[in-house]
């Protein structure tokens, strides 16, 4: 899985690379779900917007908070299926990480993995915009067919929140020492971030496989990141134990 990741890179670095305005931000070395986050999303691939990071489907009832979605069934479930077919994005990260061994978390070692030079890179992300229902939407029942116009867009509702997640697929050489998954790591230089946005369903589909572990890195970082309140450089720092 995907449950924790960093985004460090200078704002005018991540917009020269993904060549979208980010607007104001600061650096997080510890994102995770339920922070709002920026995302490039298909509909304006020009700009980075906000979003929540776990996914709830148009039709849920309350929320659901899906941080990932696998890659062998992100096309076929009922939470995930529309938002694959039409709501697709790109989430900016500079690393991951993945906890390692122990019975619980207090007892895992977490690891970072990021390219050798901390270079940016987009995890393939689908995207919803949930309404919270009304007492008058959950009388007529309209909360169990979603309230999204034809086009997928929703109404002007105040309360309205649009949510992402991140698709995982099996792990590379160096990632399955860690963990049994990894989030879609998408090849700019193949052309794999325009197909995830511009592209159909079966071209986006063809995407989702491990990227090659040859420029990754793994090392161990304190286990001070595994409060979500902890956000500070040094997090990402080797350590040889805590």
């Amino acid at each position: 899985m995907c449950g924790r990741y960093t985004l460090f890179t200078p704002t005018a670095d991540l917009e020269a690379r993904f060549d979208a305005d980010f607007g104001d931000r600061e650096p997080s070395y510890n994102c995770a779900p339920g922070q709002s986050l920026p995302v490039i999303p298909d509909r304006d691939p020009g700009e980075a917007t906000r979003m929540e990071w776990g996914l709830t489907p148009s039709w849920a009832e309350e929320s659901f908070d899906l941080i990932n979605a696998r890659a062998e069934t992100v096309r076929e479930k009922r939470s995930f299926a529309d938002a694959f077919e039409r709501r697709r994005c790109l989430v900016p990260a500079d690393g991951f990480y993945e906890w390692v061994g122990g019975d619980g978390e207090s007892g895992k070692t977490p690891y970072r993995v990021a390219f050798d030079d901390d270079r940016p890179f987009a995890m393939a992300g689908i995207y919803e915009r949930w309404e919270p229902p009304t007492p008058e939407t959950t009388q007529t029942g309209l909360g169990a067919f979603g309230g999204g116009t034809e086009d997928g867009e929703t109404g002007d509702d105040p309360d309205a929140v649009e949510t992402f997640s991140i698709v995982t697929t099996e792990p590379n050489d160096l990632v399955a020492d860690l963990h049994h998954r990894m989030a879609v790591i998408l090849d700019p230089d193949a052309g794999e971030e325009e197909t995830w946005l511009e592209g159909d369903a079966d071209e986006a589909a063809a995407l989702l496989d491990p990227y090659p572990s040859d420029d990754l890195t793994a090392h161990p970082v304190s286990t001070r990141v595994n409060s979500p309140s902890v956000d500070a450089p040094d997090l990402i720092e080797p350590v040889t134990g805590d």
